[in-house]
């Protein structure tokens, strides 16, 4: 039986943090990727709930997260999530991201490596990764990086428009186009129409430039917490385009990873069965 959760909010690192809570015992942190928030791991709550104290938070910038004019490089977001688990009382936590919540994750590990006992970052490649390897097929197909990152055009032209911009990247992303329900969208939707939304969202792209020095600052700091790298092995962007475990191998010392067949860049909202138990597997020596 899927337990019940709460809504919070609290300042923490300077700014309103929203998140959700639900379950007991060694907690869990899910951070969620763009451009959703924290509502992209609602089938990961009820199963994993019954086992872990979960926090799910909206990242700054992200849904009901407040939504400043900086401080989106990873590494102050990443101070974020420190600074939330201090606000809970958490010292040390288990940390799964996918795509932009992978980003922050990453850096959480590595620059708090102490208030980490296992890392996850589901479907992402490394930002300095991508931009290191641009050429034109890789630009063809990661045009949102680029086209984020142009102050204020995209704001006015997806202004009003939310649903088509949506559709267009969540349902292209995914292997079955109808794996999210109207009422998914819906939820999307909603929360990208409310005031400063899309600018949110899109100011975490514009910290690449940023996110790119402080990567390759720490690049041959090697990740040492067990690391579960999961993804869609049919992502055109993802496991179609790279050697996910060879790039993730070089970051890391304990690697783990899945491959999900028949399944695009949201392997937790298309293939929630298959990534439960994987959590599952991986969370399973976690005791807080």
């Amino acid at each position: 039986m899927a337990l019940p959760l709460s809504h919070h909010t609290t300042q923490a690192n300077g700014i309103k943090q929203h998140y959700v809570e639900a379950g007991s015992g060694p907690p869990v942190i899910l951070l969620h990727g763009f451009p959703e928030t924290w509502y992209a791991w609602r089938k990961q709550i009820p199963v994993l709930s019954e086992r872990y104290r979960l926090i799910v938070p909206d990242l700054r910038g992200y849904g009901e997260t407040e939504k400043p004019a900086s401080g989106y490089d990873k590494r102050t977001m990443a101070a974020d999530i420190r600074a939330l688990m201090d606000h809970l009382k958490i010292e040390r936590a288990a940390i799964i991201g996918h795509d932009r919540g992978a980003r922050v994750a990453t850096r959480f590990a590595k620059d708090h490596p102490d208030a980490i006992s296992r890392l996850g970052v589901f479907d992402n490649i490394p930002t300095r990764t991508i931009f290191e390897a641009m050429d034109a097929t890789i630009a063809r197909g990661h045009w949102f990086f680029i086209f984020n990152q142009v102050p204020d055009l995209p704001e006015a032209l997806i202004a009003g428009r939310e649903e088509i911009w949506l559709r267009y990247i969540l349902q292209g992303w995914t292997y079955d186009p109808e794996a999210l329900t109207l009422e998914d969208l819906g939820a999307y939707v909603r929360a990208y129409q409310k005031p400063g939304a899309v600018r949110g969202a899109l100011n975490d792209y514009r910290a690449g430039r940023e996110d790119v020095a402080q990567d390759k600052e720490d690049a041959d700091t090697r990740i040492t917490c067990p690391t579960l790298a999961l993804w869609g092995e049919d992502f055109e962007l993802g496991g179609r385009m790279w050697d996910v475990v060879e790039i993730w191998r070089q970051m890391t010392t304990d690697l783990r990873t899945v491959s999900i067949p028949q399944c695009g860049h949201l392997p937790h909202e298309e293939q929630p069965d298959v990534v439960n138990n994987a959590l599952l597997a991986f969370l399973d020596s976690w005791r807080g």
